[in-house]
């Protein structure tokens, strides 16, 4: 009954969907594109076989980049059909495509929608990533017999009270997964306290993700060549950068010795971070008014802001950046992926919400990768020390990246696993 009436809820809410395609699109045209796929139409033509991977955004796409190629390597002849419900997921996603392979928008969540995918695409099996199961998605697969697993699968404390405020509705949906596999014993505790099983710990694919190699080797030879060093606000969110320019504003030594850099983690704030750094009066240089391919010499010396307003950059600007402060950790948002900044050599400076990274970032502390703090104000004035001390920086990084390579097996525990269905 409860599934009834959730399909009946998501119906009613399609036109809302469209709005807020349009509203997104204005400024992500990507939004626009092909929206009739949200609803279950399609112009590519129908397959079936494929193996289906969904991976919502920008951070479940990077994630699986790694199991791809291991699985084309092991297995050459498998096809794919990536979903993805945002842009930057998307954008990220056309990478991993090859010949016969498929990329559409994730269906919205009715029964004729997902239906509709299931009927058109006819996957063998379905790998969702992290933490995206859809109650009608997952009841649709069922129904059709296709086989869906939670893979490198995360419920953090927060998760866990909202599903069982909603266990009517989220636990069976995570019942009729073929197979849940977590990414910590913490997750798998979790997981069971819901009442569900979990079948494998397979660890954390991020972990496994390798930095484009050529991006990140230009930002470090700019580390090098830089008069100060770099301070980054890493995939940052609303209400972190005016928290920053704030604490700058009160301490003008910060602002002589170090560039601070952001980068937001939505493209479609990138003018309003903008307007935050001119209103404190601030002098701001943007990624976008140089050359695509950066030159330290565009980067002006008495620059004290630079906007990172690009997509698909972010080895460069962690490569750039002595020390980074973590995004979404400064607010309670849970935290931003700290592992890939660890394995571009940048140490982490986080604040107190790391819910989404609970594991990795208590692995992080351990060996001395990052270093937590409470507020923004102990953020600016920790990575400030950090960052004029050349020494202790270079140990920081060395550290980083033996945190980041230490934890990695990840994907050939979940390529095993996955091996009856390739």
């Amino acid at each position: 009954m409860i599934l009834f009436v959730y399909g009946w809820v998501m119906r009613l809410l399609s036109p809302l969907l469209l709005l807020k395609l349009y509203l997104r699109s204005r400024k992500e045209p990507l939004y626009g594109v092909s929206v009739s796929e949200r609803f279950g139409y399609y112009s590519v033509p129908a397959s079936a076989g494929g193996v289906w991977i969904h991976a919502v955004s920008l951070g479940e796409t990077r994630a699986i980049q790694t199991l791809v190629a291991a699985i084309r390597q092991s297995h050459p002849g498998v096809k794919f059909v990536f979903t993805h419900g945002t842009a930057t997921g998307r954008e990220q996603g056309m990478d991993l495509l090859h010949d016969g392979d498929v990329q559409v928008w994730q269906p919205w969540d009715t029964p004729e929608m997902v239906a509709r995918f299931l009927r058109h695409f006819q996957p063998r099996a379905g790998f969702l990533v992290d933490t995206e199961v859809w109650p009608v998605m997952v009841d649709q697969a069922h129904q059709h017999g296709i086989p869906v697993v939670l893979i490198n699968a995360r419920l953090s404390a927060k998760s866990l009270r909202r599903s069982m405020q909603w266990s009517a509705l989220s636990r069976p949906a995570f019942n009729k997964l073929h197979g849940v596999w977590a990414q910590s014993e913490q997750d798998a505790k979790r997981f069971q306290a819901l009442g569900i099983t979990v079948q494998s710990v397979m660890g954390n694919l991020k972990f496994d993700a390798v930095p484009d190699s050529q991006t990140l080797q230009q930002g470090l030879a700019w580390r090098k060549a830089m008069a100060r060093p770099v301070v980054l606000l890493a995939i940052s969110r609303e209400g972190e950068e005016v928290a920053l320019l704030e604490c700058l504003a009160q301490q003008p030594t910060y602002l002589q010795d170090v560039q601070w850099w952001l980068v937001p983690r939505h493209p479609q704030r990138f003018e309003q971070v903008a307007a935050l750094v001119h209103a404190q009066g601030f002098s701001l240089q943007m990624r976008s008014d140089w050359s695509a391919t950066p030159d330290v010499q565009a980067c002006r010396s008495d620059t004290q802001v630079v906007l990172g307003d690009s997509m698909g950059e972010m080895p460069f600007y962690f490569g750039v950046a002595s020390v980074c402060l973590l995004g979404g950790s400064f607010e309670p948002l849970g935290g931003q992926n700290l592992i890939e900044a660890c394995a571009c050599a940048c140490p982490v400076v986080m604040g107190p919400h790391t819910y989404n990274f609970a594991q990795a970032a208590q692995l992080a502390l351990q060996d001395g990768a990052a270093v937590r703090v409470q507020n923004m104000a102990e953020a600016v004035k920790t990575s400030y020390q950090l960052a004029m001390d050349r020494q202790a920086c270079q140990q920081k990084s060395a550290r980083a990246t033996e945190f980041a390579a230490r934890h990695q097996g990840a994907v050939g525990r979940c390529l095993q696993l996955m091996q009856p269905w390739l």
